[in-house]
């Protein structure tokens, strides 16, 4: 069995590990994930069943669209998850892996909502607002 992969913010209040294989990134430029983090999210995604939280003691969700969620630590204020609940999968930031695993960004998505500060070059963009373009299947 192959180690898991780990990842968890800053300060180390939260911890996860996946067994299990990370989809491709998706890059995401909608209001709402540019405003979450400062700029776009970029993130991978498990099946729910090969998530594991490790440590969860500064673990906050907020709820801004009903339904779906975002995980972050409310002490050093990393943003790490985003799940529908309920959901089969939980997506999770790029940025909050331990260890490059080889993944890239394959696909822009709500790219109509990109910031006008920089441009979409490297991995085909979504058309319009919605995922209209399916999304890679997890692994």
């Amino acid at each position: 069995m192959r180690e898991p992969i780990t990842g968890g913010c800053c300060c180390g209040g939260v911890r996860y590990e996946v067994r299990g294989q990370l989809r491709q990134i998706i890059a995401c430029h909608c209001v709402q994930c540019r405003r979450t983090s400062g700029h776009f999210v970029a993130a991978t995604a498990c099946r729910r069943p090969a998530f594991r939280l490790v440590q969860s003691a500064t673990l906050k969700w907020y709820v801004a669209v009903p339904g779906y969620r975002r995980g972050f630590c409310s002490e050093c204020g990393a943003s790490l998850f985003f799940e529908q609940e309920g959901g089969e999968r939980i997506s999770i930031a790029a940025g909050s892996l331990d260890q490059p695993h080889g993944l890239t960004i394959v696909q822009h998505i709500f790219a109509s909502e990109a910031g006008d500060y920089y441009r979409l070059d490297d991995a085909p963009v979504s058309p319009g607002k919605q995922h209209s373009v399916p999304l890679p299947p997890l692994p």
